[in-house]
């Protein structure tokens, strides 16, 4: 087995991956952190807008780069160094308690709106006022699991690139466009110019979920705006959308938590935008 390259915890390039665990770094740097090899994998198969490759570097345990040579050449292939460093320096440079061995440097992968938004999106997820970075990575990875074209994460949510987000994702992060610091009237007004139904979910809302599905209001192009973990959706947000739907709840729990409610409203568009006739455009007659 290979002498680790990097052992020193005071090194230049440790002390930069490990500053990357905070907002205001990630944002200067526009760098993030992908952690293991479900992450790596993905950031190795990245590319941006330009071509460029989403990997900068890949560090990793000589253990690791054992397990995962496929990895390890796939990120060489790519032109992105890779060293190998102690469990030590992985363990400062992760934000896991207990780290896989594998780390790769990233470069920032957000979309603007208005690219987001000239692609004519037929599902996208907002998330207006997440504040859990578990959550907001959880729901991108629903909404990619439910075929949505786009996320949008508003300037009043939680950071994109968080490393608990990011894990959340489980490398969907990757997968699909994802516009950030949005105000959230802006992207309600952009996806409807967009030709894009807005709906806002939320428990106490107006519409039943069950009863727009049975009416066959569900097979257009169609926004899901998700709220707070704790209080949901501001008056002044439940404003902007078209509609305020509720997600029935048929036995006697209290609700629902935010990703399974995401879930529900973006499997429901899903399944209506796929049968016969879906999709249509809201702005035809």
């Amino acid at each position: 087995m290979a002498q680790p390259e990097l052992t020193s915890l005071r090194s230049a390039r440790v002390t930069a991956a490990h500053r990357l665990a905070k907002r205001s770094f990630r944002g200067k740097e526009r760098r993030f952190l992908a952690e293991g090899p479900q992450a790596v994998r993905e950031a190795v198969a990245h590319r941006g807008t330009g071509g460029e490759r989403t990997l900068i570097e890949l560090y990793a345990t000589p253990e690791a780069a054992e397990r995962h040579p496929d990895l390890i050449a796939a990120a060489r292939a790519a032109g992105a160094p890779v060293l190998t460093a102690t469990p030590q320096v992985i363990a400062e440079i992760s934000d896991t308690v207990t780290p896989q061995g594998l780390v790769g440097v990233c470069r920032f992968l957000d979309t603007p709106l208005d690219a987001l938004l000239a692609a004519r999106p037929r599902l996208v997820a907002v998330l207006a006022h997440v504040r859990d970075p578990g959550n907001a990575g959880t729901v991108l990875r629903c909404a990619d699991a439910a075929g949505a074209d786009a996320v949008v994460l508003t300037d009043a949510s939680v950071d994109l690139y968080n490393p608990k987000a990011v894990r959340a994702s489980a490398g969907s992060l990757f997968h699909l466009p994802v516009a950030v610091g949005v105000p959230v009237a802006q992207a309600v007004a952009g996806l409807r110019a967009a030709g894009v139904r807005v709906l806002a979910a939320d428990g106490a809302g107006d519409h039943d979920l069950d009863t727009e599905l049975d009416r066959d209001a569900m097979g257009g192009p169609t926004a899901w705006v998700f709220g707070n973990e704790a209080w949901g959706l501001p008056e002044e947000t439940r404003a902007l959308a078209d509609a305020v739907v509720r997600v029935p709840i048929h036995g006697r729990a209290e609700s629902l938590n935010l990703a399974t409610a995401a879930a529900v409203c973006l499997y429901a568009s899903a399944r209506a935008q796929r049968a016969p006739g879906g999709c249509r455009s809201v702005t035809s007659s």
